[in-house]
């Protein structure tokens, strides 16, 4: 049995036990739920949040790994992943670097600690840094196209 039939038997499996949960959804009923919903009783959505779960992580796993396949058999490809992600890590070595943290109190009277806070100044920085490469990347994109 190849692999494409595999998939289909999967997908197959799947969509019907999705289409069994969404009836069954379907027939309870709007008000039905949102009262169950209130006294605590999921059981009605529970199985197929639960089945969405399932699909997410299959796909992320089988996108992963044939991310991971497609490097492993392209040098070049390989290389060029690498240096992104050293980019990237230098980029949020130097936000780290940039930031400071504060305890900072929140809104619910709990305390963001000084590293936290470190943290997300750090991510903000990411952000517009990279930001700003994105958007000088594209008006260089532009112009050069302009000049051609």
């Amino acid at each position: 049995m190849n692999i494409q039939k595999i998939t289909k038997i999967v997908a197959l499996v799947l969509g019907v036990l999705g289409l069994i949960f969404q009836v069954t959804i379907l027939s309870k009923g709007d008000d039905v739920i949102e009262m169950d919903g209130l006294a605590g009783d999921f059981s009605s959505v529970s199985p197929m949040i639960t089945l969405a779960i399932a699909i997410l992580a299959i796909v992320v796993l089988i996108t992963v790994v044939s991310s991971l396949a497609s490097l492993a058999s392209n040098g070049a490809k390989l290389k060029k992943a690498l240096i992104s992600i050293a980019a990237f890590a230098l980029v949020v070595l130097i936000s780290f670097l940039f930031s400071e943290g504060v305890e900072t109190p929140l809104k619910d009277g709990e305390m963001l600690s000084a590293s936290g806070s470190r943290w997300v100044g750090t991510g903000l920085r990411t952000f517009y840094i990279l930001a700003v490469v994105a958007v000088g990347t594209m008006v260089f994109s532009g112009v050069k196209r302009f000049f051609k």
